[in-house]
């Protein structure tokens, strides 16, 4: 019989299959998020996802287990905007993104003894105009630490988002309906 692994450490992406109705254990993988030169938003936050997902598989060696691997990331005028370093680093990514569009980008990685499958959402994120105010009373919550983008759709910053185009669990950091099409596939074959 199959199990289901998640191979991340982030509690919305935990919170996000459960709501999905999914049955799963989790397995964080640990693998080198730094960007390599001249690589654009989508193959990035894909080859994330597959190395989690290809990592936590080697590591546990069961051809029953069926890994679920994503990577979401914040992009602006072709910048990655990864989890920010600090406070300052923060600051910098809410004050770019303030007032315009941008997009949220997540990679999906499903291994499994059968091979890696890979896909990538993509979704607008449209912010207000913010004040430095603003910036600086979300910047003293914490919750921007360990979110692409300096900012939780799902937390305070929902204020600041009038209008979304695309899926809207994308930008808490997994898109379910993706990944139930590709999980239940997957399931089908792997029984």
């Amino acid at each position: 019989m199959s199990r289901l692994i998640l191979a991340s450490a982030s509690p919305r992406r935990r919170e996000l299959l459960v709501q999905a109705g999914f049955t799963f254990e989790v397995s964080p993988a640990h693998v080198n998020e730094d960007t390599r030169p001249g690589e654009d938003p989508i193959a990035y936050v894909v080859r994330l996802a597959r190395d989690k997902a290809e990592a936590v598989y080697a590591k546990l060696r069961d051809p029953e287990a069926i890994i679920l691997g994503a990577d979401t990331t914040v992009t602006l005028d072709g910048h990655i905007l990864a989890k920010p370093e600090d406070a300052p680093d923060a600051t910098r990514m809410l004050r770019m993104l303030s007032g315009r569009t941008h997009r949220v980008i997540t990679g999906v990685a499903i291994t499994s003894a059968t091979g890696t499958e890979i896909a990538a959402e993509v979704t607008g994120v449209q912010f207000l105009t913010l004040t430095d105010k603003e910036i600086a009373d979300y910047i003293a919550t914490g919750e921007q630490m360990d979110k692409a983008g300096a900012y939780g759709i799902q937390g305070r910053a929902a204020r600041w988002v009038p209008r979304i185009e695309g899926c809207y669990f994308n930008v808490v950091g997994l898109p379910l309906a993706l990944v139930s099409t590709m999980l239940e596939t997957r399931l089908r074959r792997n029984p």
